[in-house]
């Protein structure tokens, strides 16, 4: 007793002043006062006590997320120590924090500060807890939310909280800052942003499960005269809007790319395969104004459009034997297949997956519900596939880096409750496939931190009636692809612009949180106002771009773009995908690929010949499909709904495999092979240097690689002119220019 009274006398003139002495403020809200000091001070943080076990016997909520929870814990646990309400000054939640007392975590504020009086003045009024009527927030800015700052300046942010009594408070100092990237701007606690290279970048601030962005560019400090942005062509909205940034940045746009760089650019991107030398040379002869927007048209008009989109949407939607039956998977990819060729509006689309019923042989979309076979596992995937938004993280706490609420997340996962299905189609080692899917009148899925039901509700909708018998899929869909829907749209155009340019407007291209904001903001909404004004037409939103003069762009480096990493000054050079790859290779040697399906029936390693020497890689609906090639080259195993799946990063196993493998260098050898064809017809070394370079660079050798090869050739003896020719393939189909898109 006598150090708690010593103690008391040590801190009694900072409490009595934090709680006696100038007028007090209006009652002190727990929610709404003390839940952002701890979250500010990182006391409700996953290294502290918001871990899942807590730290020193204390846990709270992670960030807050259930204030009702915190309250007992502070109040309530460890004898009632944690607050004092006779005497504010020994309460283990001040002695702490200030380290009066031993403190791990060490001092996260000081004696008499604001953030002391204010949870002094908390205990002093009683320590009440949340209530039901409490005044909620309703809005939180940032102010300045654009700023052009050059580097080395400075400026400071502040943050605003609306609330539902209409009072409007600066919780600046409460809020949580974090730089985008960190190569532009870095933030301080206080939300002090100092520029430090040149940029586009953005500041997050956060505040009560809240988050908003304050945008910042730092021109670089290119001398790039006006005009030249004046006299750059145009084709339409995309590049008034990139010039516009890039113009911001002082960033000086590459020249258009060659016919013959930009038809394979095109045909690759689109269709997934190499343009034939005789696409090419019409393409070059073709001196019309609209010689693009007919190869747009042409292109996506072809069946390689299909083949090629058919196979994006399976890893969207995970078409794999590892999950679903042979029958299943089948008629899950031939429902995708069918709705590209008849080039089905995506919000219908969608709509026909969300609300799919019936047999998962005859209705082929119903086979999402069988690779996601609980709500939880449902709600995640429709958010993330269509939405591009990943909810995973409020299953169980509200988002850290988003605005959804574990009360958001169980609504939102109540909608597929009701979801049922009978068969065996789900099993991939039993059954016949054969699955049917319907759905119950009644059941709900209960919320573990309550115990009860949250009423089912997409994320920032109102709510059902727990009691509607209505299928609630159908409100979702509503909901998902109603044009008003800020993110519905934009995740699919930002797929799409990612799958031509090589970098989405957001990156990753599934992580369309608020937290991670559009390189280009205002390109990717209007992008995203056409496709509604189009009613979701995606062969339209392709075309826009195809047609572009920012997609027509080079890849060469300007000494005034050299930083450029995704302001689309210049085309962003990629490797190719796996299936592509594989496919053009294929097409350059003339030997098509064999494929084989793993037997799932028991687990084993024996295989069933499956598909023809015909199929090309991205008409293998079935992820399943064993391939050396494809899985070393990154193929999306479609295991989860993520773009994490696939990688098109080099490795230095991939550069083993091209140099020494059996993908290339068997193909060359095979006497059916076009090689073998060429010589055996008698062509000479014009016609072997012209053949690989048009069907695998979709261009005519330059003069001194012409003349290189001829010497080589021409020096060799009979016997060794058959290698020559094989180490000039080889080298074509392993140079950069031939595995990268450019």
């Amino acid at each position: 007793m006598r150090l708690r009274s010593w103690i008391a006398w040590v801190l009694g003139s900072a409490v009595a002043m934090g709680v006696h002495g100038a007028p007090v403020e209006p009652k002190v809200s727990f929610r709404n006062d003390i839940v952002p000091i701890l979250s500010k001070a990182n006391c409700n943080g996953g290294g502290c006590h918001g871990a899942m076990a807590g730290k020193g016997g204390f846990r709270l909520s992670l960030f807050g997320y259930n204030p009702e929870a915190d309250h007992l814990s502070i109040t309530r646990e460890a004898q009632g120590r944690r607050v004092e309400v006779s005497q504010p000054g020994l309460s283990l939640l001040l002695t702490k924090p200030t380290t009066t007392v031993a403190h791990k975590g060490g001092k996260r504020f000081d004696v008499g500060s604001d953030d002391y009086n204010t949870i002094a003045s908390w205990i002093a009024q009683g320590a009440p807890g949340p209530r039901s009527e409490d005044v909620r927030m309703t809005s939180l800015t940032v102010t300045p939310g654009e700023r052009s700052v050059r580097t080395g300046e400075s400026m400071a942010l502040r943050v605003e909280a609306g609330f539902s009594d209409g009072r409007v408070r600066d919780v600046t100092r409460w809020a949580k800052f974090t730089s985008t990237d960190e190569t532009v701007a870095s933030v301080d606690a206080d939300g002090k942003v100092q520029v430090i290279g040149p940029g586009e970048g953005a500041v997050t601030a956060w505040y009560s499960s809240r988050i908003v962005i304050a945008r910042i560019t730092s021109p670089y400090s290119n001398a790039v005269p006006a005009e030249v942005y004046a006299s750059a062509p145009r084709s339409g909205f995309v590049d008034e809007l990139v010039l516009e940034q890039l113009k911001r940045l002082n960033l000086k746009p590459s020249p258009s790319a060659s016919d013959t760089t930009f038809i394979r650019r095109a045909t690759l991107d689109t269709i997934g395969r190499l343009p034939t030398p005789d696409e090419v040379a019409g393409f070059v002869a073709d001196k019309g104004a609209d010689k693009y927007g007919r190869l747009a048209d042409r292109l996506m008009g072809s069946p390689e459009f299909v083949d090629y989109w058919a196979y994006k949407w399976s890893d969207l939607l995970l078409v794999t034997g590892a999950k679903l039956r042979p029958a299943a998977v089948k008629a899950y990819y031939g429902w995708i297949r069918d709705r590209v060729a008849d080039n089905t509006p995506w919000d219908r689309f969608v709509r026909e997956v969300v609300t799919a019923k019936g047999s998962s042989v005859d209705e082929g979309a119903s086979n999402f519900f069988a690779v996601h076979q609980d709500p939880e596992s449902m709600a995640e995937n429709v958010s993330q596939a269509f939405l591009s938004l990943s909810i995973n993280c409020a299953r169980c706490h509200n988002h850290p880096l988003e605005k959804w609420t574990n009360d958001q997340y169980y609504q939102f996962a109540n909608l597929f409750s009701r979801v049922r299905a009978k068969g065996w189609g789900g099993d991939a080692r039993n059954g016949d496939g054969k699955r049917d899917l319907y759905v119950e009148t009644s059941g709900d899925l209960i919320q573990p931190r309550t115990g009860k039901p949250q009423p089912p509700a997409p994320l920032d909708a109102p709510a059902m009636d727990l009691k509607d018998p209505r299928d609630r899929r159908e409100v979702l869909a509503d909901w998902l692809t109603s044009p008003g829907n800020p993110y519905f749209a934009r995740a699919i155009v930002n797929r799409v612009w990612a799958n031509f340019l090589g970098v989405g407007l957001v990156e990753s291209v599934d992580d369309l949180r608020a937290s991670n904001p559009a390189s280009n903001e205002r390109l990717l909404s209007a992008l995203s106002a056409h496709l509604v004004e189009q009613r979701f037409d995606l062969r339209k939103l392709m075309r826009v771009i195809l047609v572009s003069q920012t997609y027509r762009r080079s890849s060469a480096i300007l000494p005034e773009n050299r930083e450029d990493r995704r302001h689309y000054s210049r085309f962003f050079p990629r490797r190719l995908s796996a299936e592509v790859l594989s496919d053009a290779i294929a097409e350059v040697t003339g030997v098509p690929d064999q494929f084989t399906e793993l037997n799932l029936n028991d687990g084993s390693t024996e295989t069933t010949a499956f598909y023809t020497n015909t199929t090309r890689s991205v008409q293998l609906y079935d992820a399943s499909v064993k391939s050396y090639f494809l899985k070393t080259f990154g193929r999306n195993q479609r295991e989860i709904t993520c773009e994490c799946e696939r990688s098109n990063q080099p490795s230095l196993v991939q550069v083993l495999h091209l140099s020494n493998g059996t993908t290339v260098n068997d193909k060359l050898a095979l006497k059916t092979g076009r090689l073998a064809r060429l010589l055996e017809s008698g062509a000479d070394a014009g016609r072997l240097v012209d053949e690989v370079y048009g069907r695998a660079l979709a261009r005519p050798p330059r003069l001194e690689e012409r003349r290189a090869f001829e010497d080589v050739f021409r020096e060799a003896g009979p016997e060794q002119r058959k290698a020559v020719a094989e180490d000039l393939f080889w080298s074509v189909l392993t140079s950069r220019e031939f595995l990268f898109q450019h």
